[in-house]
């Protein structure tokens, strides 16, 4: 069973940076696919992200292209989520998550394993 835990967000004005980390546990985390989501308030959760197994390839929502970065270290188990020109609606809880597929997936039903979520509030 693999455990993930995200840290990195808190509130940052418009325009500024974060950068969210998720640190795997409990499983072969080199073999898994990793994922961001979010889910704003009253609103569906939504893909943000995604790398493969060893990096090489990766894939962006349309609204996060240009000005976010997924990247992993497989020997620390970690997963990152640069986040640069943040905007107001940025602002959203975010997940990372795990699936067995070693390729870059935007699907929910595809992960089989979630984080608890780390709050990122953007102000204007």
């Amino acid at each position: 069973q693999v455990q993930l835990v995200e840290s990195g967000g808190g509130l940052v004005q418009a325009g500024g940076s974060l950068r969210l980390n998720c640190a795997a546990s409990g499983g072969t985390f080199s073999t898994y696919a990793m994922g961001w989501f979010r889910q704003a308030p009253g609103k569906e959760r939504e893909f943000v992200a995604a790398i493969s197994w060893n990096g090489g390839s990766t894939y962006y929502a349309d609204s996060v292209k240009g000005r976010f970065t997924i990247s992993r270290d497989n020997a620390k188990n970690t997963v990152y989520l640069q986040m640069n020109s943040l905007k107001p609606e940025d602002t959203a809880v975010y997940y990372c998550a795990a699936t067995i597929y070693g390729s870059p997936r935007y699907r929910r039903r595809d992960y089989d394993h979630w984080g608890q979520g780390t709050q990122v509030t953007v102000s204007s």
